[in-house]
């Protein structure tokens, strides 16, 4: 009696270890006495127990973030920057047989990619052609773990962080240049109001009448923004035509 329950302990234990469940992101990379047979799942596997090892690799998609690294541009200006790097794993028995820990390796493998190809450029195409950097790193570091079975499928640098003296200095050529832009702006617009001002002056010189209405002009808009008295000279030209209209009617 205690042989057979013996019997179906050991029987239910080597069932129960003969059976594998894999989830619908999971692969499990078979070893049978050590050599690679293949990759299973998802669902229920059934593998052979004590002959049978099992390794499970998932095949999201990973965020990896990369450590600040002290980097030297090409025109000497010293810069600490990190990235992120968006991955996943492909080929399963690859990723486990390749190489022996595939998340350390690449993140090894971004941290020097990163020194390496900041590292070529210069700062003022670090902060503005960032987008082609990124497309410049992905590209390397794709290569390079294309045969561990990994995908990368993004890499996006993060932060710059630029020493304080070179933070003022950017700071002071950005004030210099709103003041130039301003200075510029300002004399285009001194240059269209005196065009519009001489185009003015002429109109008056061939109707000396368009003087006075703009006095009367004048007069009225002051009027209406000031509640004041107000001591307008009117020359007399503006009334000779009524002097001249009633001297013809007395005769």
């Amino acid at each position: 009696m205690h042989a057979i329950i013996a019997i179906s302990v050991i029987f239910l234990f080597l069932l129960m270890s003969a059976i594998r469940v894999f989830r619908e992101y999971e692969r499990g990379v078979i070893f049978r006495l050590g050599r690679l047979v293949g990759t299973k799942g998802p669902g229920l596997v059934f593998i052979i127990p004590i002959i049978d090892k099992v390794v499970r690799v998932s095949l999201r998609t990973v965020a990896m973030d990369v450590p600040p690294q002290d980097i030297i541009t090409k025109d000497n200006v010293s810069v600490k920057v990190n990235a992120v790097l968006y991955f996943r794993v492909i080929d399963p028995a690859k990723a486990i047989v390749e190489v022996e820990d595939y998340l350390f390796a690449t993140s090894q493998l971004s941290q020097t990619t990163l020194r390496s190809i900041l590292g070529q450029a210069e700062l003022d195409e670090l902060l503005s052609e960032r987008d082609k950097i990124n497309l410049e790193l992905q590209g390397i570091i794709d290569h390079h773990t294309d045969p561990w079975g990994i995908k990368v499928s993004l890499v996006e640098v993060k932060h710059i962080d630029l020493p304080q003296e070179m933070q003022r200095a950017m700071a002071k050529q950005a004030e210099a240049e709103r003041e130039r832009r301003s200075k510029i702006i300002h004399a285009k617009g001194e240059f269209q109001a005196s065009e519009q001002l001489s185009k003015a002056a002429k109109v008056i010189s061939e109707n000396p009448m368009a003087m006075q209405l703009r006095f009367l002009q004048t007069l009225s808009e002051v009027a209406s923004e000031n509640n004041s008295t107000i001591i307008f000279p009117v020359p007399i030209d503006l009334f000779k035509p009524f002097i001249e209209a009633m001297e013809k009617m007395k005769k």
